[in-house]
């Protein structure tokens, strides 16, 4: 049984105390919740257990907070409350021990283990001030004016008048001191303390300040190093993605790390429009024109390495939205056995479909799936000196010796269409179509294949069936596909569980029910949960990992697809007759082996069929255990 912080503990009993004291709850019924806890394998804070219990209603604690302000650290209520988590906290300590002199509400906030709102909620209740939730404040110069604009920045506060009359101070740091003694002989009148929002005060005071409006004033040269370092910061991240996105205060900067998206920087909202000037013409879009969506592309050199960049411009209420995905045109493949694939399907994906001479290989997933890498690695293995490869891309993402790479580029009407019309007549081996996006490209695909091409091609579905079923779907004859299409290949990626900070995690047996598993059946399932280092910046993961569904189509599938029959029935004969293991049974695998976590496969993957027991799952993948 996992053992409680003492400190959690204490403020438990200290906060059902007062709930007693207040009439919110009996002693019985806090001897009760205290013996349900002590039973648990692992610890939950006693709140939420009474809440569960339907013992007390949160309205009910947070009035108890409000009217009985107590001693009780920041972090340890948060967790008690159940705002965040144990491990939520011990990352955040972490992280604030590496920044200089910022308090753990900063910290928390600034790395998303909490929303502002939901630390001042917090915070409110526990210093039983006010709490403005409001986007911006009511702003009176003839008040704010009794004190210098650079007091109110000193001290954080802003003043205004509550709706009975009283003077209210809003303050952005509560735990610090408040300077309401001088505030009170300033104003003239008693001052009563309340917390708002950081961006509220901050525009508030902004806005008495003239010094400010002008400063406001964005200059070319500093939106030029704005875009340089967010691109060159992007660059040493390994970011795939910036979203730099208008509110309705500020401009927001997220960038997209291993799959996910995590706050990288707020920008005053004055910069919105030169920001995105200046971006368009770094990707030869139309700077006059901000109603309607555009696209555009640019190369941006940073430190001796290019990046290709294709940039998307979108025309939102607040502004125009721009995501920049960085392409990077990269030199190193991958080895077909490196990209993460089990050593048993690595080699039935080599031998079964890569050196069959003709048909059609499908690599199928969301976009950020890795298809890309997988595609390439698989070209690598087909180039030699006796085989003509010829590709049509858009954009050619890695540069490969010894094959024939076209980039899309509709500006000059190499179109696809245009291009697929040429690529068979160039007397190729085997062919690459980047992408299959209409019923043209899938009739390319399949017509060269008959004529005894291979053709290698990625498509946008949830799983290797869907494939399938969209090649149906975009009206190509069922008896075209099972005589052309070999093996489709479904992917995605999981972030990978850092090995820094990674420790075993024994899922419950709700957590085995999400994955399909009978808890009475399947018995103990271990996987890897990270805790957060200084190696992986707290998140508890670094880097990603594959997982992959592979069909190689056989008499029985091909037959089940002549015969339309339903996704569900051509999945389960695809699963007992060829040996496939879905995406959720190979993610279960990478997961007890620790590369990945219960949270990404539960987040990624698709859960579509019971997964087998596990040491079936072993020997398929044969794998020892």
């Amino acid at each position: 049984m996992t053992t409680a912080n003492p400190h959690t503990i204490e403020a438990s009993v200290q906060i059902a105390e007062l709930l007693v004291k207040d009439g919110h709850l009996t002693q019985e019924q806090l001897a009760y919740a205290l013996r349900i806890r002590s039973k648990l394998s692992s610890p939950k804070p006693l709140v939420a257990i009474l809440q569960e219990l339907e013992m007390v209603t949160e309205s009910q604690v947070q009035a108890t907070l409000s009217s009985n302000p107590i001693n009780i650290q920041l972090g340890t209520l948060l967790l008690e409350l159940g705002v965040i988590s144990e491990a939520d906290l011990q990352a955040a300590l972490g992280l604030q021990k590496e920044s200089a002199g910022k308090k753990l509400g900063e910290v928390l906030v600034e790395n998303h283990f909490l929303s502002e709102d939901d630390l001042l909620g917090v915070l409110a209740a526990q210093l039983g001030f006010p709490y403005i939730d409001a986007d911006s404040l009511p702003v009176s110069k003839r008040l704010a004016n009794r004190v210098k604009p650079a007091w109110l920045k000193r001290h954080g506060c802003f003043p205004m008048r509550g709706q009975d009359g009283t003077l209210q101070l809003a303050f952005i740091d509560a735990m610090g001191a408040l300077p309401l003694a001088e505030a009170e002989r300033a104003f003239g009148e008693a001052v009563v303390p309340c917390l708002a929002r950081r961006r509220s005060i901050e525009a508030a005071i902004g806005s008495l300040s003239s010094e400010n409006s002008a400063g406001s004033h964005t200059t070319e040269s500093v939106v030029v190093k704005t875009v340089n370092d967010l691109l060159s910061q992007a660059l040493v991240s390994g970011a795939s993605d910036i979203h730099i996105e208008p509110m309705k205060d500020r401009l927001r900067v997220r960038t997209r790390q291993d799959g996910v998206l995590i706050q990288h920087q707020d920008l005053p909202f004055e910069m919105t429009r030169a920001l995105t000037s200046r971006i368009k013409i770094m990707a030869g879009a139309d700077i006059a024109e901000r109603r309607r969506h555009q696209d555009g592309r640019m190369l941006y050199e940073s430190n001796g390495a290019k990046i290709d960049l294709r940039v998307s411009f979108y025309s939102t209420i607040h502004g125009e939205k721009v995501v920049l995905r960085l392409l990077n045109n990269r030199s190193h493949l991958l080895d077909i056995h490196d990209i993460g694939m089990s050593a048993r399907m690595a080699e039935r994906f080599r031998y079964d479909v890569l050196d069959v001479p003709s048909g059609v290989v499908l690599v199928t997933g969301p976009t950020g799936s890795g298809k890309t890498t997988t595609l390439y690695g698989a070209i690598n293995h087909l180039n030699n000196i006796n085989t003509s490869i010829i590709t049509a891309e858009d954009p050619v993402e890695y540069v490969i010796n010894g094959i024939s790479q076209c980039s899309i580029n509709p500006k000059i009407s190499i179109t696809y269409e245009e291009t697929l019309r040429h690529i068979v007549r160039q007397d190729p081996d085997v062919i690459v179509i980047g992408e299959i996006r209409d019923r043209f490209s899938a009739d390319t695909a399949i017509q060269a294949a008959l004529t005894g091409h291979k053709v290698l091609t990625t498509f946008h579905t949830e799983d290797s069936i869907g494939g399938l079923l969209r090649l149906l779907h975009m009206d190509i004859e069922a008896f075209l596909i099972s005589s052309t299409v070999v093996s489709v290949v479904a992917q995605r990626l999981l972030r990978r569980v850092c090995p820094a900070c990674a420790e075993e995690h024994v899922l419950t047996p709700d957590e085995q029910r999400r994955l399909g598993y009978n808890p009475k059946d399947s018995g103990k399932l271990v996987f890897a949960r990270g805790t957060g280092c200084s190696e992986c910046r707290y998140l508890g993961y670094k880097g990603r990992v594959g997982v992959f569904e592979l069909l190689v189509l056989n008499e029985q599938v091909k037959e089940a697809l002549i015969q339309r029959r339903t996704s569900y029935e051509i999945r389960r004969i695809s699963t007992e007759s060829t040996g496939m293991v879905s995406l959720l049974e190979d993610g279960i695998v990478k997961a007890c082996d620790g590369q990945t976590s219960f949270e990404e496969l539960i987040r990624a993957l698709p859960r579509l069929a019971k997964p087998r027991p596990l040491q079936e799952l072993y020997r398929l993948q044969g794998v020892k255990k």
